[in-house]
């Protein structure tokens, strides 16, 4: 009976005490609107001022929030508008609508007072004057003006899903993940709810030294989340590295989402930007700034707009500044950017910078709130002007040790320059447990076949998919499969191959390679220092020059006009590469190579009618690289170059033997080549390439410089796309290759054409060349004559004192991955079965 009347009695008292605490919760539910179009504001953040409680708006901009602490305000966020603030009632249920007001100025509309009708003009304007005071010092304001320099940088990359809907949480597949979905975050920036999936911190050490100039970057530690072996985690990381390149306001020009966005304190910048003198602001050791204002002259421009602050005190120096990219320009998948660079006062008065936070929200479409975030925050500290440290600390930097990337977590709370959310912490911890999951790991492992071409099978891998099946005049149907090892069977020892069949010459084709790596590294990651051995037997189009492996993707099996002189090619090579840190890299190899002629090409002769069916050639080499700073995304099937600012140099060597294993034939061959990206803000930028060779001895037309031409229907940057296989071949040659992308500058002045957001292109190459008497058959009776067509009339010839020119212009971005240009060949027209002009496709993914 006690035990009942006690039970009794806690029930009621554990009843007084829900009903109190309930009674005590301060709930309102409500929804957020646009003040001036009334309509809802999805994923609004709203809070209570000074705590952690949270909630987003849904799609109709409807919220619930409830707390039992006695709180009297609600707080409403969001990106481009004003905050608002509103009172609540403690301890009761309420229902409280908001209006937000939008906060971002509209520069375009600024009011000058003065003259009646007055335009805006550089002339007597006191902005403009003052941005020519900030451009006169630049110099003395950037760190360069010091002669060494010193500091600590952390470096703090994230991604998130954005927004992401809770239908799609609900759904039972998803069920399984709810570990992930749980860790949002929806206070670090108003309007968005972001659940974080990639991380990536690294902390080092800088020295910089003015003569001889050198910047030399120390990593001190250095963690990521790992998606396992499905995923290329460095290639990832360096990639949206990529995206977000540093942002040095003081150059003329920085490097974003692919594009060279113009300095608001650029030497040119007052002929692209607008400046408005907007607040006059007094810091807090009393000393006063100018926030200056600006706009692109032209809105379709890629440039910045936003704000920067000056300081008065001689120095003219940026103290901070907001930039936002123009919305207006033509950029795939972008909804919005933002940089904030925030400087400090080193002890002679100047600024340095000392964090640096860009912010980017990514998605399909404009309209739908989801999609991808990513934030990159650089903090500075520690910093040193004018110490020399001794000349060791300067030398070149040294491969990253193990150590570096297996910090302690109590390293990196000790040593991290800034802090990690709280949904950023557990990162690491659910990406671990989610790459453990069998059903992550078979959609990873289909994503990878779909995008990459392999299908993995634990130590060994089957690809790449776009090669199982092809077709040509020589072979007919042809099949092939093939595959390579993996890091799982050894970090040293790698081997690959493939097996082909065709139908139509009933012939084996294959291919064997064994490499070994030197550093213990995946041969496909930078630094390479491998020795591979192969042996190759297939078909090849002379002059068709494409990677080892990758020839017979059977979208190169649709060629225009006369497509059938081959080779059968039997090739054993030993090739020895090594790069470097510094991007310098040499190459050493040896190739035995027989050729024998198939379809219309059989067989050799020369002029007294001699017939050779085979052409044997046994030959070294050697080739030497460099590539400053170059940066690669290095996926499963081959390393792909991240193309920059810097040049790219290389030189190459070839010496035939002969007598020695086969070899029939003695020469020297050399090749050089120059690349390099010119940026030309706000016009895009332009891809220039300029190429020579020269071949030393007698030597049949196989062995000359065949030039690359193209007769399949895509547009090939390398190969001359209107210029037939085995048309010309020279022993001398020079050429220049230039590809203008425009970016949209032109097109973003027509209403249709920016609104489908498509960006001109054209370009330009020119090939000069010659042969000399001894491998003329035209002069020298001895060496093969030139191929000609079934009517007897040549296909091949040498280059005369006209080049061989062709132009084009085209459309790029075409439903965002499809470029479309007309070429145009502009000399040697009355050549046979050539094609005048054509349409050429290509197709490319950018941003």
């Amino acid at each position: 009976m006690n035990n009942k009347i006690n039970t009794k009695y806690l029930l009621l008292i554990l009843f007084l005490f829900v009903s109190s605490a309930l009674s005590a919760q301060t709930i309102v539910t409500g929804t957020v609107t646009d003040a001036g179009n009334k309509q809802p504001l999805p994923f609004v953040t709203v809070t209570f001022p000074g705590s952690t409680i949270g909630v987003n708006t849904n799609d109709q901009g409807q919220f619930s929030i409830r707390s039992s602490q006695p709180y009297t305000q609600l707080k409403a966020s969001y990106l481009g508008y004003k905050d608002a603030i509103v009172q609540v009632t403690p301890g009761k249920q309420q229902v409280i609508n908001i209006r937000m007001f939008p906060s971002a100025k509209s520069l375009t509309e600024v009011t000058v007072k003065g003259k009646k009708n007055a335009r805006y003009t550089n002339k007597e304007n006191p902005a403009v004057e003052l941005i020519r005071k900030v451009i006169a010092n630049k110099d003395k304001n950037r760190p360069e003006a010091y002669n060494f320099v010193e500091y600590k940088q952390y470096d703090k990359m994230q991604f998130s899903l954005s927004n992401l809907s809770e239908k799609i949480t609900e759904r039972k597949f998803f069920k399984k993940y709810n570990f992930l979905f749980e860790n949002k975050d929806s206070v670090s920036y108003p309007g968005k709810s972001l659940l974080p999936i990639y991380l990536v911190e690294k902390l080092s050490q800088v020295y910089y030294r003015k003569s001889p100039e050198i910047k030399k970057e120390v990593p001190l530690g250095e963690k990521s989340v790992n998606f396992g072996p499905a995923v290329d985690n460095e290639g990832v990381g360096q990639y949206f590295k990529h995206l977000y390149a540093d942002v040095d306001i003081y150059a003329n020009s920085s490097y974003l989402l692919g594009r060279q966005f113009l300095s608001p304190i650029a030497d040119a910048a007052p002929s692209y930007y607008k400046f408005f003198i907007t607040d006059t602001i007094t810091t807090a050791d009393n000393k006063k700034l100018v926030q200056l204002s600006f706009t692109p002259r032209n809105t379709n421009d890629i440039l910045f707009e936003g704000d920067i602050y000056i300081t008065l005190d001689g120095n003219y120096a940026v103290q901070k500044a907001a930039l936002t990219i123009n919305k207006n320009i033509n950029v795939n998948f972008v909804r919005m950017m933002h940089v904030d660079l925030s400087f400090e006062a080193n002890p002679d008065g100047r600024y340095h910078l000392s964090r640096s936070n860009t912010f980017a929200d990514f998605g399909i479409t404009q309209k739908r709130k989801s999609g991808l975030f990513g934030v990159r925050t650089v903090t500075f500290a520690n910093y040193v002007v004018n110490k020399q440290e001794p000349e060791f600390m300067y030398a070149p930097n040294m491969e990253v040790n193990d150590e570096v990337k297996h910090r302690s977590e109590e390293f990196w709370r000790e040593n991290r320059l800034d802090t990690l959310t709280t949904a950023e912490s557990k990162v690491y911890k659910n990406i671990d447990s989610l790459t453990h999951m069998p059903s992550f790991r078979r959609t990873a492992d289909l994503v990878t076949l779909l995008l990459a071409g392999y299908k993995g099978f634990g130590k060994f891998e089957v690809g790449p998919a776009s090669t199982f099946y092809s077709f040509n005049p020589i072979e007919g149907f042809r099949l092939r499969v093939g595959g390579r090892t993996t890091t799982e069977l050894s970090k040293r020892y790698y081997f690959e191959g493939y097996g082909a069949y065709g139908f139509k010459d009933d012939r084996w084709k294959y291919f064997l390679a064994a490499t070994y790596s030197l550093n213990s590294k995946s041969i496909y990651r930078f630094p390479q220092n491998y020795l591979r051995v192969s042996y190759q037997r297939d078909t090849k189009i002379p002059g068709q020059e494409l990677q080892f492996i990758q020839e017979d993707n059977v979208l190169l099996s649709f060629k225009r006009g006369t497509n059938d002189k081959y080779l059968y090619n039997d090739q054993f090579k030993i090739d020895y590469v090594r790069e470097f840190e510094n991007h310098f890299s040499y190459k050493l190899g040896y190739r035995n190579w027989v050729q024998t002629p198939t379809g219309t090409l059989f067989p050799f002769v020369d002029n007294s009618n001699n017939i050779i069916y085979h052409l044997t050639t046994s030959e070294v080499s050697a080739g030497i690289r460099y590539a400053p700073n170059e940066q690669y995304y290095q996926g499963k099937m081959f390393r792909t170059p991240i193309i920059n600012k810097y040049p790219i140099v290389s030189l190459d060597f070839t010496a035939g033997l002969k007598n020695f294993l086969g070899g029939e034939y003695n020469y020297q061959d050399i090749k050089a080549r120059f690349d390099k990206r010119f940026y030309i803000a706000p016009f895009g930028f332009s891809d220039v390439t300029v190429e020579g060779s020269r071949i030393f001895g007698n030597v049949p037309y196989p062995l000359l410089n065949i030039h690359r031409a193209n007769q399949t229907f895509a547009y090939v940057i390398d190969s001359y796309n209107l210029m037939n296989f085995l048309e010309f071949v020279s022993d001398r040659s020079a050429s220049v290759n230039i590809d203008q992308h425009f970016g949209g500058f032109f097109f973003n002045k027509v209403p249709l054409l920016k609104r489908l957001k498509l960006r001109e292109t054209a370009s330009f190459k020119a090939l000069w060349g010659g042969i000399s008497t001894q491998n003329n058959p035209a002069t020298n009776p001895e060496t093969f004559q030139f191929p000609v067509n079934a009517a007897g009339a040549p296909i091949t010839y040498t280059l005369g004192n006209t080049p061989y020119m062709e132009a084009s212009v085209g459309v790029e971005n075409i439903f965002k991955f499809i470029r479309l240009d007309v070429v145009k060949r502009l000399s040697y027209l009355d050549h046979p079965d050539i094609a005048k002009i054509g349409l050429r496709v290509k197709i490319k993914f950018d941003f």
